[in-house]
């Protein structure tokens, strides 16, 4: 931990006095499944201490969220209160997170400059958040030690899925720092699945008019385990953003992995897709 703060105050000074730092940006960070906003704090620190307005928000029913599954989302709430007069944020999604800001980009296109998918899914307008899903899953036994909740009973699909600690380990922590791992596996929660077909249709429906008109970056992890690097492919194969990246030697946690390259890439990213424009973007 001391390193790392040191490695903050080192980066502060050092970008503070580069004239590639310009405006100030608002960043808001979207934490993937059974995690929460805790997990950003390496990276939150890294923009707050060079100037950054950043929001780290806990979904439904994570973080310190106290509402259960099926109540409210706090990021379209979030989106929904800033004034159309404000500037646009950029909008990162890590794994899962990457559905919550799919449908962020749909309702609140005119608030967002950027969408930054980490290692996240990322459906569109031709590719369904449950054919990531069954994709992603695939594999048998994929969820290990993990338990599935049946909240309307055993003869009814689940409802909820509880992270175990060995699939923690392996699947999502396998190079991150120990303190992490012990972090995630204290505040992991159960997070919701979306079995209803019929219901995620309906309110997963992007649209090239409103989703297309946002540009979006993918960040790849060459090494995760929970989000394959040939899924990852898939996905951009089958969806394809304006640019991709990767970063190297980093498993499915590049936040606490390798937060001062997520930071790197942040910041050349959000000011790089500064003027939410298409146009000005292919003729730059």
């Amino acid at each position: 931990m001391r390193r790392f703060l040191a490695l903050v105050s080192l980066v502060a000074c050092l970008l503070t006095l580069s004239s590639n730092v310009n405006a100030t940006k608002h960043f808001v960070l979207v934490h993937g499944a059974a995690h929460g906003a805790w997990c950003w704090y390496k990276v939150a620190t890294l923009l707050e201490s060079v100037g950054h307005n950043v929001t780290a928000l806990d979904l439904t029913a994570s973080g310190v969220n106290p509402s259960h599954v099926r109540q409210v989302k706090p990021l379209t709430d979030f989106l929904a209160s800033l004034p159309d007069t404000a500037d646009k944020v950029v909008l990162v999604g890590h794994s899962l997170g990457g559905l919550s800001i799919s449908l962020a980009i749909e309702s609140f296109p005119h608030k967002i400059s950027v969408a930054i998918f980490i290692s996240a899914f990322m459906p569109g307008p031709s590719l369904s958040y449950l054919a990531i899903y069954n994709k992603t899953t695939q594999e048998e036994g994929y969820f290990m030690d993990s338990q599935f909740i049946y909240d309307e009973g055993p003869n009814n699909p689940p409802t909820a899925l509880h992270f175990g600690p060995n699939f923690i380990a392996s699947r999502l922590y396998k190079l991150s720092p120990p303190e992490d791992l012990v972090l995630a596996l204290s505040l992991a929660r159960p997070f919701p699945l979306f079995y209803d077909q019929k219901l995620v249709t309906k309110e997963v429906k992007l649209t090239e008019e409103r989703y297309g008109s946002v540009p979006r970056v993918f960040i790849m992890c060459d090494q995760d385990n929970g989000l394959e690097v040939s899924l990852q492919k898939w996905m951009i194969e089958r969806n394809p953003p304006l640019e991709v990246r990767v970063i190297n030697g980093t498993d499915h946690m590049v936040i606490a992995t390798k937060p001062l390259k997520i930071f790197s890439n942040l910041i050349e990213i959000a000011e790089k897709y500064s003027y939410n424009s298409l146009k000005l973007i292919a003729t730059s």
